[in-house]
């Protein structure tokens, strides 16, 4: 039950930060440098978090750091990309 709140709160953490605009270049510059920061780091959490559901002992921790690797990599490729 709290693995699936970390999760919607940080989803929504991403979806609020994706939602910021301004007609400042550098505050758009910084508002972007601010999600993809929070999507690489969003994804990594959900990732890990998802991961860690996944098998017992040495293979949990392994699923585990996959989904940190896996999660990451998607959540910034979503967010700057």
């Amino acid at each position: 039950m709290i693995k699936r709140r970390a999760i919607a709160v940080t989803a929504i953490g991403v979806l609020i930060a994706g939602c910021q605009s301004s007609s400042d270049p550098q505050v758009q510059a910084r508002n972007h440098e601010f999600g993809c920061i929070a999507g690489t780091v969003g994804g990594a959490i959900v990732g890990g978090l998802i991961g860690s559901t996944i098998g017992g002992g040495t293979g949990q921790v392994l699923a585990t750091a996959a989904g940190i690797g896996g999660g990451g990599f998607l959540g910034n490729r979503l967010a700057c990309g």
